[in-house]
């Protein structure tokens, strides 16, 4: 005889959703302190490591839609316990290798699988589920938002146990961490018989057909290449913002504090975007968002590198750096319904992560061939810009969708 779970509350949902978001995210954000440790033990060049890092991201995207799709159908809690073992297990095969291809499938693609299990687009299908319409976006950048805490939070951590017992304990040590989302997910069980939602009278359609749609909708194809630039610019910044500070001459304490500025930063802008997406156009606020990366980056390497600069553009960035999130699964939710919204969630995210592979392998790469970072900060620039310009050809409305029994004519 099976139970059924009660329907979780809100404030559940959030505390547990923030809470596997800030363990999973933070540990992520921190992978660009381990490239100077790493590399200098096994006398690697920055390749190896800018590869691992880009395919665990083409990874993540690509597993995205198969696991949101596990998620939609059996159940985000159990996508999320796997996922957190199978994280905690890529952690240890970090820590433990010694060649450049083992690496590379223990930190790119066990993690990379295991991260598209235990992020937001998993999380975000629970919320738009149980969550009302009208307060969607707000629960997302409420979740999202509580999570990039721990951006803040475990920067400091990762760094302070690279410094006390080694990266290689480091890591370890973090899977251990990881394995608290396993208590932390059984939050997050919805019950068998869902609310009823706008788009409950509408057809029944398999995941199958609600790929197809999307893929086929232009406004959808919109969004997933300016999220493809989010991808490229973040994920750029994150692993490779440490070694460009450290080829300038700053201190080494400089890298941490900025990219745990750009975590604490994040809290407010992400919370700031989900609210702001029930009252703006969300395209808007896309465009918006991303010409305000642009002009952050171009202020960035155009004036005189010191640590301030780096701490006013970590600040700026963070407010920037996860905002986009809210409002793009928002629109998803908002174009195709709730229904299939971790799988489509992922599918949006596979153009994050393909932007990501780009911004973190061309940056080692490109810095191995120039000895600099100066092409692909400016590329980023010009990137944002573009992704700006498509975001503002967005259309919101609903997808519609034939009646049952409708034949079109």
């Amino acid at each position: 005889m099976t139970i059924a779970s009660p329907a979780p509350s809100l404030r559940q949902l959030l505390l547990c959703g923030a809470a596997i978001g800030a363990l999973s995210m933070g540990v992520r954000h921190g992978f660009g302190l381990f490239q100077a440790p790493i590399t200098m033990d096994h006398g690697w060049s920055r390749e190896p490591f800018s590869l691992a890092m880009a395919v665990q991201n083409l990874a993540w995207g690509l597993a995205g839609p198969v696991v949101g799709m596990l998620a939609d159908r059996f159940g985000a809690w159990r996508t999320l316990i796997v996922s957190a073992l199978l994280y905690a297990l890529g952690l240890v095969a970090m820590a433990l290798t010694t060649s450049p291809m083992t690496f590379l499938l223990g930190a790119g693609v066990l993690i990379g699988v295991a991260q598209a299990g235990c992020t937001y687009a998993v999380i975000f299908g629970v919320l738009a589920r149980q969550v009302p319409a009208e307060r969607r976006s707000w629960a997302m950048g409420t979740a999202a938002a509580a999570g990039s805490f721990g951006q803040f939070l475990m920067m400091p951590v990762s760094n302070w146990l690279i410094e006390s017992v080694g990266w290689q304990n480091a890591l370890q040590l973090l899977a251990l961490a990881v394995c608290l989302i396993v208590p932390l997910a059984l939050g997050l069980r919805e019950p068998p018989a869902q609310p009823q939602t706008p788009e409950a009278n509408a057809p029944p359609q398999r995941a199958g057909a609600a790929l197809r749609e999307a893929m086929g909708y232009r406004s959808f194809q919109l969004l997933m290449l300016g999220y493809l630039v989010c991808g490229f610019q973040v994920v750029f910044i994150g692993v490779h913002l440490p070694a460009f500070l450290k080829d300038s001459g700053l201190s080494s304490h400089v890298a941490p504090a900025a990219l745990a500025l750009i975590g604490l930063f994040n809290v407010v802008g992400t919370y700031a975007a989900g609210a702001l997406g029930q009252r703006w156009p969300r395209r808007y606020l896309l465009a918006g968002i991303y010409s305000a990366r642009a002009l952050a980056i171009a202020c960035f390497i155009s004036l005189p590198l010191s640590p301030l600069s780096v701490y006013v553009f970590a600040s700026v960035m963070g407010l920037l750096w996860l905002s986009t999130v809210p409002p793009t699964n928002a629109i998803v939710a908002q174009l195709f319904g709730v229904k299939h919204l971790s799988m489509l969630s992922g599918l949006v995210f596979l153009g994050h992560q393909i932007g990501s592979f780009m911004g973190v392998w061309l940056g080692g790469r490109l810095y191995d061939l120039q000895g600099s970072y100066t092409l692909v900060w400016w590329l980023t620039v010009a990137l944002g810009l573009i992704s700006a310009g498509l975001n503002l050809s967005l259309r919101e409305d609903p997808v519609q969708r034939l009646p049952a029994g409708a034949v079109s004519a």
